[in-house]
């Protein structure tokens, strides 16, 4: 599979999923651990790629992003932003309603 594919289906498949360094309980970098810290503390499941050990990703994404920098958090096919932005939108009061409603919608009805 292409890379950019797997970027394309990893989006498409996870409603919730930050593009980061390292994992959320062990990040490897800074901004990772910030993004990472916002989001957990939203309490809902998200998922991750440590682009640490997708090269291929780490390459191709911020072209297909049009976003140089890592982390990145997507909610439903979309780049909200980096670091950054993620914080802003956590200390406004922001990033909290998106990713609870974001879950919801998403929650599987047929939970195996």
């Amino acid at each position: 599979m292409e890379t950019i594919d797997k970027i394309k289906q990893q989006i498409a498949e996870n409603p919730i999923i930050l593009y980061m360094k390292g994992s959320p309980k062990l990040p490897n970098c800074g901004f990772s651990s910030q993004a990472s810290q916002a989001l957990m503390s939203c309490g809902e499941p998200f998922a991750y790629v440590d682009i640490l050990l997708n090269p291929d990703i780490r390459a191709e994404l911020p072209a297909y992003a049009n976003w140089p920098t890592f982390p990145q958090l997507w909610v439903e096919g979309e780049l909200i932003g980096g670091c950054d932005i993620i914080i802003e939108m956590f200390q406004r009061g922001e990033l909290q309603p998106l990713i609870t409603e974001t879950a919801a919608k998403h929650k599987p009805a047929d939970a195996e």
